[in-house]
């Protein structure tokens, strides 16, 4: 009796397992944790599903945000594009659109950046050139950074000998040029825009900010009283 209650068991068991081994794939067994086995690629545009289910997401951020993925910043973190500045997402593919874009970019002669904010953005923009720039270009933007003084690397020119405007320097430094490679990974958009308008206002005698413009002013306007 032992034995025939033994051998009904044992063929309902592999009975079990071969029907459970030929169900159809779209109707996986249950599983634990099924997310770790179904990860989901939520569309920020579209309402969530579970990979592994017919029914929405339930989520309860999700749910406040009417089922959309794509939320705003959590408090207290920091936004990846705070200044708006939206710029082209493709690199140029060879050297043709390379120097089309870079010839282009010279007719550029004012940053994207509000105006009102020149005088942060430019005592912004010198923090990041010598932390990032200064190496080779020098703090004087004389092409003598401490790596080119010590004779590693050569052929840095001066900014003052250069044909540049705001638009190429971002330009360079989104994209490089010869042996410099690109910061668009070291620096947000609205950053390189920064360093661009601090190298045109420290070594181009362009870009003034505000500051320096009214000081100007009050210069000219005390020298002219005085001549009168």
């Amino acid at each position: 009796m032992k034995k025939n209650l033994l051998k009904i068991t044992a063929i309902l068991g592999l009975t079990t397992v071969l029907l459970n081994s030929c169900s159809p794939k779209d109707s996986p067994p249950l599983v634990y944790f099924p997310d770790m086995y179904y990860p989901v690629a939520y569309d920020p545009l579209m309402k969530a599903e579970d990979a592994y289910s017919d029914h929405e997401n339930e989520i309860p951020a999700f749910v406040k945000n009417g089922g959309a993925t794509g939320l705003g910043p959590v408090s207290g973190t920091v936004s990846q594009n705070k200044d708006g500045v939206f710029e082209e997402g493709l690199l140029p593919k060879n050297v043709d659109e390379y120097n089309a874009g870079y010839d282009a970019s010279k007719g550029l002669a004012v940053s994207p950046l509000n105006p009102a904010n020149q005088a942060k953005d430019l005592a912004r923009g010198k923090i990041l050139y010598d932390r990032t720039c200064s190496a080779c270009h020098g703090t004087g933007g004389d092409g003598q950074g401490p790596i080119v003084v010590s004779g590693a690397y050569s052929g840095v020119p001066k900014y003052a000998d250069r044909q540049i405007t705001v638009g190429s320097v971002h330009y360079v430094i989104m994209n490089g040029r010869n042996a410099m490679g690109s910061y668009a990974g070291q620096l947000s958009a609205g950053d390189r825009w920064r360093v661009a308008m601090y190298v045109m206002n420290a070594f181009k005698g362009g870009a003034a900010s505000p500051a320096a413009a009214t000081a100007g002013t009050a210069v000219a306007t005390d020298s002219t009283a005085t001549k009168k």
